[in-house]
């Protein structure tokens, strides 16, 4: 399955059946997770029959069965969350496109017990992952006009990448981003809360996926006049 099929077909998965994740895909998971954390200076962590990351009503609840998570840390920095956000959906996709199915946890996980795991590093959340109970359904999405503008004559790259930042899993599906783009140049800007910058990174993920990096650059700004 191509990264672009698992982004259509992905959707949050809360519960999990009791089948253990095959040596194959462990090693899969393993590699692209030591990309990950060494193309973006991260400590992310695959953790396997563990149920750790989440508390008892949540377990019991919510989690029910999920017993396998990335553990998303890193050193503090400036633009940690936003370089996690962007890895975490990188590896959201990708165990998508192994045929596992993931669920992105940034609020209601076992804080204490993950920042000891994380030994010094910072811990923004965890994602669980593993053969879910179901596929999940489609999150109620507002419209691409709603979330974007470009200066001129709308390129089919900036639409595509659009549509899958409509995708992306952003907290409480707030999908609170404006992009705007004009020529080659795209700027993603993020109403101000708790979990903008991994949201930020997350959506950054699939508008690239979606445009292609090839078509555009990413702008820290754009002409007052754009």
């Amino acid at each position: 399955m191509t990264m672009k099929k698992a982004m259509l077909e992905r959707h949050t998965v809360r519960k999990y059946i009791d089948r253990p994740l095959g040596a194959d895909t462990v090693s899969q998971l393993g590699r692209r997770l030591d990309e990950c954390n060494s193309r973006y200076g991260l400590a992310v962590r695959l953790m396997r029959e563990d149920s750790s990351a989440f508390g008892a009503i949540t377990k019991l609840f919510v989690a029910k069965g999920a017993r396998n998570f990335f553990l998303l840390a890193g050193s503090p920095t400036p633009d940690l969350d936003e370089r996690l956000g962007y890895c975490g959906a990188d590896l959201m996709l990708f165990s998508q496109a192994l045929g596992l199915n993931t669920w992105w946890v940034s609020g209601s996980f076992n804080r204490r017990a993950m920042t000891a795991l994380a030994d010094g590093d910072r811990v923004i959340g965890v994602i669980a992952v593993g053969y879910g109970a179901s596929q999940g359904k489609p999150h109620r999405s507002r419209k691409a006009e709603d979330v974007s503008v470009y200066s001129g004559i709308m390129p089919p790259w900036f639409k595509s990448g659009v549509e899958a930042a409509l995708m992306a899993p952003t907290s409480f599906n707030k999908q609170a981003f404006t992009i705007k783009g004009k020529d080659d140049k795209v700027l993603i800007t993020y109403a101000h809360g708790i979990f903008s910058h991994i949201d930020l990174g997350i959506v950054k993920y699939h508008f690239e996926l979606g445009a292609g990096k090839e078509n555009f650059e990413w702008a820290e700004e754009l002409a007052a006049d754009w």
